[in-house]
């Protein structure tokens, strides 16, 4: 089958989007054909806050539920391909939110949240961040590990520093994730993974999402879709085609006030980076651009069992080990 064919036959799933939630974000995700994505629903925020982000979000997936629907599960990514809509994994880049309170992960879980990113950043109560002396894990970060093991909610390093994301990988019993993420091979940035550090989580049955952020490209905002499948390609080359997938970061609708935000500590405090002028790589600038990718992909050489695995299949799979199913 021929590349609009394939992306239309396969499980396409964003390990990773941080978008501006309306309507028109649901109508690119079904123009692009997602059929599920990881979307961020607290980075700064507390608990009730958080709670707060989720009312306003659940508010929206029912007012547009012809266009995208709730995921708990693997089965529901699956039903979500079946009704030809986009399913939505609720996803935290931040494991303030839990607070202090260790029961706090199971309420979120029956909440819908999957995928939970250690620390965002700086140091937390769980551990540190990417741009902050690390620390490691801490004791309470033991527990809200053992705690995520437990009820099935994915753990996420892609912001998390070198030496506490080395500890979560071997603390936890399931498999972790860099949900969205590149290699400092290609790029030298506090946010990029090394080869060593990517072979360490693949080495240990973890997963890489691979993120087109410009800022950490080799070519930043003159990048092209090619540029991100060689940075794809790169990875898949350390730690092999069953452990990679898509993790975008797709900030599609937001305005300058939102990456302040998320570039000064909790939000507010001192300036932590500053990422200049924000261009997604020409050929995937929005999500409703998604089926390029799949050509693109075959076009580096790619085949289309590899393509399908990059794609979406190895997310599933992944997901389900962590989720229970």
């Amino acid at each position: 089958m021929n590349a609009a064919e394939l992306h239309q036959d396969a499980i396409v799933i964003d390990g990773l989007i941080i978008a501006k939630w309306n309507r028109e974000l649901f109508e690119d995700m079904q123009k692009g054909g997602l059929t599920a994505a990881n979307c961020t629903v607290s980075v700064w925020e507390g608990f009730q806050n958080t709670v707060n982000n989720i009312v306003e979000v659940n508010q929206l997936m029912q007012a547009s539920s012809d266009l995208v629907r709730p995921v708990h599960s693997v089965r529901d990514i699956r039903r979500a391909k079946e009704e030809g809509k986009t399913g939505i994994i609720l996803g935290f880049q931040n494991a303030h939110a839990y607070e202090d309170q260790i029961g706090y992960v199971e309420i979120f879980k029956k909440l819908g949240v999957g995928i939970v990113q250690m620390c965002y950043n700086t140091q937390n109560l769980v551990g540190t961040g990417c741009y902050e002396r690390d620390g490691g894990l801490s004791g309470f970060g033991r527990e809200i590990v053992a705690e995520m093991n437990r009820v099935g909610v994915m753990c996420d390093l892609s912001h998390v520093g070198s030496k506490t994301s080395e500890e979560v990988i071997l603390e936890s019993k399931k498999p972790v994730c860099y949900s969205h993420c590149l290699p400092s091979g290609l790029k030298e940035h506090p946010r990029n993974k090394s080869d060593e550090e990517l072979k360490f989580i693949a080495d240990r049955g973890g997963f890489i999402g691979v993120t087109m952020f410009a800022p950490f490209l080799k070519k930043g905002i003159e990048s092209t879709i090619e540029d991100y499948v060689e940075a794809i390609e790169y990875v898949v080359n350390i730690a092999g085609i069953d452990q990679v997938g898509i993790g975008t970061d797709f900030t599609q609708g937001h305005d300058k006030q939102f990456f302040e935000y998320l570039t000064h500590d909790k939000g507010y405090a001192r300036r932590l980076t500053n990422f200049g002028k924000i261009i997604n790589p020409e050929g995937i600038r929005t999500i409703g651009e998604f089926p390029n990718l799949t050509e693109a992909l075959l076009k580096r050489g790619f085949g289309e069992s590899e393509v399908r695995k990059i794609m979406g299949e190895n997310w599933v799979r992944i997901l389900g080990e962590v989720w229970g199913e």
